[in-house]
């Protein structure tokens, strides 16, 4: 299975809506930043005035496991990697701060109430850029562009949604979800799952006949055992973001954004991309 290539993809990002609404989000964020510091270049920044849960400590929240972007992994510093994990690990190290991860259900996370209510300081979950969720939370720059996919069975005889009938397994509160209640046909019936954690073994375990969810997920989950198969792909121009507390924390913000460009600018981040996608699946 072919990932979409990272060139071709950011490429657009310039012209999407959620870019630009995004990006006006940010720039009115740090405008309004109050008396904290700024961030360092070149790895090496000032962690003061960021807001932070816990002096030192960069909190993040994710929903895990969400293969390749978040898992657990007892050789990683934070006890967790995956893209999304390897990213903020990266940045923490270039702020001078020490990372921390707690597991949190998606629907918490990306409605706002778990960064709202000061649990963490960022939220790191393969998350869409969406103009709803713009309304409460705070987006960094784009940092990765997404598909959405229909995973099933090899024998099953589904080619594609329009023929896919019996029980469709959908993470709640995910664009995966939006976009089957939006185009699957009458004869499928739409079940939620907190998380990926649930899905594949529903899947596996025949409680369900498909998965649709974000393309690297259903990716990973077609190389491990090859009696599953990505039918259909579907492009919804999706970019994630990593997400902050509506209007709380302007300086972190910034901090996150300064250090993704840095990461782009001397070839960290497409290391660490490369390590998770390639060209050929």
């Amino acid at each position: 299975m072919t990932v979409t290539s990272r060139t071709r993809r950011t490429a657009r990002l310039a012209t999407t809506g959620a870019f630009a609404a995004v990006a006006a989000l940010a720039l009115a964020a740090c405008g309004g930043g109050g008396d904290g510091g700024e961030s360092g270049g070149d790895g090496g920044g000032d962690a003061s005035g960021l807001e932070l849960v816990a002096d030192g400590t960069l909190t993040v929240c994710s929903d895990i496991p969400y293969p390749p972007f978040e898992v657990e992994d007892a050789a990683a510093e934070s006890g967790y990697s995956g893209f999304d994990m390897d990213v903020m690990q990266e940045i923490a190290t270039r702020l001078d701060l020490t990372l921390s991860v707690q597991d949190v259900s998606f629907d918490a996370l990306q409605s706002g109430a778990v960064l709202g209510a000061g649990q963490c300081d960022v939220g790191a979950s393969a998350m869409t850029i969406t103009e709803e969720r713009a309304q409460n939370l705070d987006f960094s720059d784009p940092y990765y562009d997404s598909l959405q996919s229909l995973l099933v069975p090899a024998d099953s005889g589904v080619t594609s949604l329009d023929n896919f009938s019996g029980s469709l397994g959908v993470q709640q509160g995910t664009t995966g979800q939006s976009y089957a209640e939006e185009h699957a046909p009458e004869g499928a019936e739409l079940i939620e799952f907190p998380s990926d954690g649930e899905l594949w073994p529903a899947l596996q375990g025949g409680t369900i006949q498909g998965i649709l969810q974000d393309l690297p997920v259903n990716v990973e989950h077609a190389k491990a055992d090859s009696s599953y198969v990505i039918v259909e792909e579907y492009d919804t121009e999706e970019s994630y973001g990593f997400a902050f507390a509506k209007g709380e924390k302007p300086n972190l913000l910034a901090a996150v954004n300064e250090q993704l460009q840095a990461m782009r600018d001397d070839g960290t981040y497409d290391e660490i991309y490369d390590g998770y996608f390639s060209a050929e699946g």
